[in-house]
């Protein structure tokens, strides 16, 4: 665990090392102020039972010839005052330390899960389709929480409990050596019974955690994301069986390490309260009597009461710590991953222009190297700016593959994508990409406002609404949104649920349009829409066409009659056709 801990250390800010290197300060001052309140207890119990010896300490002697006590009872009340400023000062202190420990351990954590998800958003197009989406959504928000409760909690209370333990232990070694090593290594000896019984239990538990973990949120988005197919088959037994599988022991996991996390705790104090009463036992038989002892029975009660719950919160920790593994791993692979140079480097430095054409040089690209079956070979095409290109071709040609890279979601396993004689590469792809609008075959809406799904991913504040009505204009929306109630303020619901498929796609295309950019791609962007939608759509698109570049995979052929350039798709080969030629 030391390598995982030494590894989020380097993904945490220089802020969270000051902030740490402060806590580890407070921790230290929190443990002077218990070993304080510890110590006070002998004084104070001593001018209780018997004031007059208290003048025969050496210690304090210095402390009543200061203040000119001459009678013992007059160092009741001072002595009084000073325990219970002991007792506040440590029970502020602890409250303190509690309050910044939580506050950075959450903080940190929120610093983890942004950063998990940023790595996670710049992956490139090839990684994310191979990415398990419940794998990455449950690491990067169920066991980016677990890091806190588990993680980082526990190694903040661990390094607390270890200076209060040590700190307590040295003033109890002071007052009766035999009796605080004794017990320090009893008390020790059980805990590392208990650890070596549990440590294999909690490796294992924390690796179910974490496998079913996922698979319950998989079963959540199977289900509600296929809703309309679970209701008609009526699958809900099916997927609640599923559930089941995966919730059950999940639960009894969590279970089982709460148990072990706090069972130790009842047996060592019952050991304490145990020793405790054997040493008073034995105590009333010495020839100075139980009322000189009552003084050192006192403090080793109070450091009892203090050390035994930071044992415990050591135990705790370590347990905790040990049952969170594995999903520590997980979310540590997830922020390890590197980011992509573009991300890493400025990119108006490697801007690319798009002025005059997109060459495609002996372009191969194949999905399994190790199957090694190409799905392009040796595509070569120009597309001038200002074209209108379509391409055709059967299911699985590779038609969405091959425009992939010409955006740059893919990167060809052979050859070159050339903008204006510049090679497209991780330094400059998402330049290239600032100039490209992509109309898919399924649009994804979020669940919020035609307005914003139009200007998508644009801040409220900077959404030009002129464009955004302009947009649905000309992809023919405009009517049917002006004829609703709430206009461009209606929400659409999740993934545009409240909409027809149509309508789904003409936003899309609207957002496409919204972006003004300079090549607009529709890869089966109008098979939703009507014969008659689909044409006025076209011709609305055909309009712009002396602003912007079109590449079009076409559903019906006839979406396909005006380009300028027509290509057919087949057994990863491209070959130039006539629209006179298509069938």
């Amino acid at each position: 665990m030391k390598a995982e801990l030494t590894a989020l250390w380097l993904h945490t800010s220089r802020r969270r090392h000051i902030q740490f290197s402060l806590i580890l300060v407070l921790m230290v001052v929190s443990s002077i102020a218990e070993v304080v309140s510890i110590g006070a207890v002998v004084p104070f119990l001593s001018v209780l039972m018997a004031p007059e010896q208290v003048f025969q300490y050496q210690e304090i002697k210095f402390i009543i010839v200061f203040f000119e006590f001459k009678d013992p009872n007059e160092l009741i009340l001072p002595i009084t005052l000073i325990f219970i400023l002991s007792a506040i000062l440590s029970g502020v202190m602890r409250v303190l330390l509690l309050y910044a420990t939580t506050r950075f351990s959450y903080a940190t954590g929120a610093d983890i899960s942004i950063e998990a998800y940023r790595r996670t958003l710049f992956q490139s197009y090839s990684t994310h389709i191979s990415l398990n989406s419940s794998e990455l959504i449950n690491s990067i928000t169920n066991k980016t929480n677990t890091i806190i409760s588990d993680v980082l909690n526990p190694s903040l209370i661990l390094f607390s409990s270890a200076i209060i333990v040590t700190s307590i232990a040295l003033v109890l070694f002071a007052i009766d050596p035999t009796l605080t090593t004794v017990s320090l290594f009893g008390f020790g000896f059980l805990y590392w019974i208990v650890v070596t019984y549990t440590k294999n239990k909690l490796e294992e538990n924390s690796r179910k955690i974490a496998k079913e973990s996922t698979q319950v949120i998989k079963s959540i988005q199977e289900s509600i994301g296929g809703i309309r197919e679970v209701l008609i088959e009526h699958n809900q037994d099916f997927y609640c069986r599923l559930y089941r599988k995966s919730d059950m022991p999940l639960r009894k996991a969590l279970g089982n390490n709460q148990f072990i996390h706090g069972s130790p705790r009842f047996l060592v104090e019952t050991v304490g309260i145990v020793l405790i009463a054997g040493l008073a036992y034995i105590m009333t038989f010495q020839h100075e009597g139980l009322e000189s002892a009552i003084p050192v029975l006192g403090a080793l009660a109070l450091g009892a009461q203090r050390i035994l719950p930071a044992l415990q919160h050591l135990y705790g920790a370590y347990a905790n710590i040990k049952s969170s593994h594995a999903s520590f791993n997980d979310v540590l692979h997830i922020l390890n991953q590197p980011l992509p140079e573009s991300v890493l480097h400025d990119s108006r430095s490697n801007m690319v222009l798009f002025k005059k054409s997109i060459h495609l040089k002996d372009i191969g690209f194949f999905y399994d190297k190790e199957k090694g079956k190409s799905v392009l070979k040796n595509i070569n095409i120009e597309i001038p700016k200002g074209a209108c290109v379509g391409l055709v071709g059967s299911t699985g040609s590779g038609k969405s593959t091959l425009l992939d890279i010409i955006m740059g979601l893919l990167t060809p396993t052979s050859g070159d994508l050339m903008v204006d004689g510049s090679l497209i590469n991780s330094s400059n792809i998402s330049s290239w990409q600032k100039h490209i609008a992509h109309v898919p075959q399924t649009i994804y809406l979020s669940d919020d406002t035609i307005e914003k799904n139009i200007a998508f991913g644009v801040h409220e504040d900077d959404i030009d609404q002129k464009r955004v009505k302009l947009a649905a204009r000309q992809a023919r929306l405009d009517k049917t949104i002006e004829s609703w109630t709430e206009k461009y303020q209606t929400v659409v619901g999740e993934r545009g649920i409240r909409l027809s498929g149509g309508q789904r796609q003409r936003i899309g295309i609207a957002r496409a349009i919204y972006k003004q950019a300079e090549l607009l791609i529709l890869d089966e962007a109008t098979s939703a829409l009507d014969n008659d939608t689909e044409s006025d759509v076209m011709r609305s698109i055909q309009m712009l066409r002396k602003n912007i570049t079109i590449l079009i995979i076409a559903h019906r052929i006839t979406t396909l009659k005006n380009c300028d350039q027509i290509y057919s798709l087949e057994n990863g080969k491209l070959q130039e056709k006539k629209y006179s030629d298509l069938d």
